[in-house]
């Protein structure tokens, strides 16, 4: 089964059951039940056999399981932890881009709390928008990726510096050379060195659309939470609820648009190289 086939309902369940075995709670549980088993001997109680220790204790971490799967605020924790897990933020070495992740998956987080308020067809309706709201993120971190790419490029920057002042160079050994062999050579030089210079200004200028992309993007994530805040329960298929679903996928496509584009650029770039 693959991923995409798990229905909501059982990656929340999944999700939950791994938190609550994985906890420091069914740690200490089984910390105790062994002290307990290897440690407790009663001996004034006829029936008592040692091993009840672990009876009980496995009775205490089942109900502590059960209490778990049946609180929709840990499922909701669950569920934000296990999709989180799949974005590492540390690896985002922009501490501008990193915030603004960090803040889209607190208002992810907290759409899924809006979600566990209300039950039925409104309750889908909510979390298949936080299903598209999770594609958002997912290219809000690819976008973040690309900045720290080109931010981080030290070969970008010497080029940035160095190829303005080889086109003068170029320019000028034109302007004083004789022989038409070598002048239509450096003609050519030009041409590259020229196409080059473009193609470094083209990437500043999608790196710095990219960051505003990402900026904006942030806002509109927060505009469709409060949006999503205001639905009601009569709303669930009404226009409103249409228009934001809409607004999420026109989103979704500029982001891969920006770094459809970014690519684009950064391939031009190796090709002149």
């Amino acid at each position: 089964m693959t991923r995409d086939s798990i229905n909501p309902q059982q990656r929340a369940f999944g999700a939950v059951l791994k938190n609550a075995v994985l906890s420091w709670q069914t740690g200490l549980t089984l910390l105790v039940t062994l002290v307990l088993f290897f440690g407790v001997h009663i001996t004034n109680i006829p029936v008592w056999q040692d091993w009840f220790w672990l009876v009980l204790g496995g009775v205490a971490e089942a109900a502590f399981i059960v209490s778990n799967l049946f609180d929709p605020n840990a499922a909701t924790q669950a569920v934000a932890k296990a999709f989180e897990g799949q974005y590492d933020l540390s690896q985002i070495r922009s501490p501008v881009s990193r915030q603004r992740l960090q803040s889209a998956m607190e208002y992810r987080r907290n759409m899924m709390t809006l979600a566990t308020r209300h039950q039925g067809a409104m309750r889908a309706s909510m979390q298949q928008t936080i299903n598209d709201i999770n594609e958002w993120i997912g290219h809000m971190y690819d976008l973040a990726q690309h900045i720290d790419a080109f931010d981080n490029n030290d070969l970008v920057e010497r080029d940035r510096k160095m190829v303005p002042q080889q086109i003068t160079n170029t320019q000028k050994r034109i302007s004083l050379e004789n022989d038409p062999n070598v002048k239509r050579d450096l003609e050519e030089q030009l041409k590259t060195l020229m196409q080059q210079r473009d193609n470094l200004d083209a990437t500043v200028n999608s790196v710095k659309r990219a960051e505003i992309q990402l900026e904006s993007t942030l806002s509109s994530l927060g505009t469709i939470y409060a949006q999503m805040s205001l639905l009601g329960t009569k709303e669930v298929d009404s226009s409103k609820a249409q228009r934001l679903r809409l607004e999420i996928k026109d989103e979704v496509s500029s982001l891969q648009d920006t770094i459809t584009a970014l690519d684009d650029v950064q391939a031009q770039r190796l090709q002149l190289q």
